[in-house]
């Protein structure tokens, strides 16, 4: 329901009842005919409503945080209007007393009170439903008029209202009985008034229980909204904002934690920056001391990359294997082989085939690249992203029956990223021209691969690569070696 359609049940609830409240505190009201108390009544509410339906237009342009107090204001001042065009009215044509004029204000700026109160309320809910569906958000004043103040007046304007209505209900029953006198039976009377007053009391009080359910359905409403952003926020999802749809406190609340998360996910991009540049400046230096292309490094971690999104439709894997985590694999595949660095030259750039015994001392690079990862590591807690780097580069040449190096150990005991890394880094060394060997064709190379499955590897891991077959190729084809040499020159 809009709110000029709402204002329109309202106003006719108002006609309704503010033609009974007249007959009821008013002995000159009363003492009309049902025409000449409903007819003035009518034309001023529909001229009401035909103003405020002008006036619309007009708000609908204003600051979409002024909307909210400028139609209230508008409400209450359409009805106090009305009530002194109807006290003038009366005066003029019939002569009533100043005191019915009075009697005729007070129960239209009552009406006008808690109807005015209520649309604004359904106002604010409109305007916070459409914000958050478009996006966008007010900037809410630096000190909004606050709450308190705002729960104290409504609180204080009701309790004179009843009190006021009350005490017109019972000045008029008792004038009413001075001119009755005995004529009455005293249980009749009593029954008479004790019912006028329970209607107008209960009139009053259910505008008052609408005015506190409104307020309590938005006040519901910001709550979610800002609940769904923190519980955004704590899964780690750093664009989550909450609409800022109110003028007030909670508008201040809302501009406040979204700030918060703007300034959050400033820090936390900076941090995944320094990660990311310290990834890069490791793997750089591994690059500068082995014979292998920068190009093996490009493909290996697309490789790991395609296999690590593959294994996660695997329920075993699917929460270890989150977007972060293949990220952040991803971005540690290059630091497979750091511990090169701790290689002598003399073995680690010999351009023909090892020895056994260099062999068993370029083995030591594995352990070499964890241990170095494992002291930054400590450095920065279990939960660093150097925790995967270390595994990779600790744990790339393990079997899965148990016969790699350097700790042997086999199954699922490997670490997850070392098992991916196993695959990836085969594969690529398989395929890749060497000073001592030539590459292998893709099709020797699935072979090998696949006749490691249970063996060398890890059998899920394998069939995730027979899936990936044709994207392996693709990767090999896009980052070739000759071709990253020439754009290296080229550069």
């Amino acid at each position: 329901m809009t709110n000029p359609q709402r204002c329109q049940i309202h106003y006719l609830i108002a006609m309704v009842l503010f033609s009974v409240y007249g007959a009821q505190v008013c002995p000159f009201l009363d003492s009309l005919s049902p025409l000449q108390l409903v007819l003035p009544i009518l034309l001023t509410f529909a001229l009401q409503l035909v103003v405020r339906q002008r006036a619309w237009r007009w708000l609908a342009e204003q600051p979409v945080k002024q909307q909210v107090k400028l139609q209230f204001r508008l409400d209450l001042s359409l009805f106090v209007v009305g009530g002194i065009g109807l006290a003038a009215y009366n005066f003029l044509i019939y002569q009533f007393p100043f005191e019915s004029g009075g009697k005729v204000l007070v129960g239209t700026l009552v009406l006008g009170f808690l109807i005015a109160c209520e649309l604004a309320l359904h106002r604010e809910q409109q305007l916070a439903l459409q914000l958050a569906e478009q996006g966008a958000h007010i900037q809410p004043d630096s000190s909004p008029f606050p709450l308190t103040r705002k729960f104290s007046w409504f609180a204080s304007a009701c309790a004179v209202a009843v009190v006021g209505v009350v005490f017109l209900v019972i000045n008029k029953d008792l004038e009413w009985l001075v001119h009755t006198g005995d004529s009455i039976p005293i249980q009749t009377a009593q029954r008479y008034i004790l019912t006028e007053i329970a209607f107008i009391v209960g009139i009053v009080m259910a505008y008052v229980l609408a005015v506190i359910l409104a307020y309590a359905r938005n006040l519901k409403l910001f709550i979610e909204t800002q609940n769904k952003a923190l519980a955004a926020v704590a899964r780690g999802d750093l664009n989550a904002q909450v609409p800022v749809t109110s003028n007030d406190e909670f508008g201040l609340m809302a501009a406040h934690t979204n700030a918060t998360i703007q300034s959050l996910a400033e820090r936390t991009a900076e941090l995944h920056q320094t990660r990311d540049v310290s990834i890069l400046g490791l793997a750089s230096l591994a690059e500068t001391r082995d014979n292998e292309t920068g190009a093996h490094i490009l493909r290996t971690q697309r490789y790991v990359k395609a296999l690590a999104e593959e294994v996660r439709k695997l329920p075993q894997y699917s929460e270890q294997l989150d977007d972060e985590t293949i990220d952040l694999l991803y971005k540690s595949a290059p630091l497979h082989d750091v511990g090169k660095v701790g290689i002598p030259d003399a073995i680690l750039l010999k351009p023909g085939k090892l020895t056994d015994e260099e062999f068993e001392i370029m083995k030591g690079h594995a352990r070499i690249g964890g241990e170095a990862l494992r002291v930054a590591e400590s450095q920065l807690g279990s939960n660093s992203f150097l925790r995967l780097a270390r595994e990779i580069a600790e744990s790339h040449h393990e079997k899965w029956d148990g016969s790699g190096y350097p700790r042997n150990l086999s199954g699922t005991d490997i670490p997850l990223s070392g098992r991916l890394m196993a695959v990836a880094d085969v594969y690529d060394a398989l395929i890749s021209k060497r000073v001592y060997k030539p590459g292998m064709p893709h099709e020797k190379a699935r072979a090998i691969i696949v006749e490691g499955r249970g063996k060398h590897f890890d059998p899920d891991i394998v069939d995730a690569f027979i899936i990936l077959e044709q994207r392996f190729i693709e990767i090999a084809a896009a980052y070739d070696d000759a071709k990253h040499e020439t754009e290296e020159v080229i550069a």
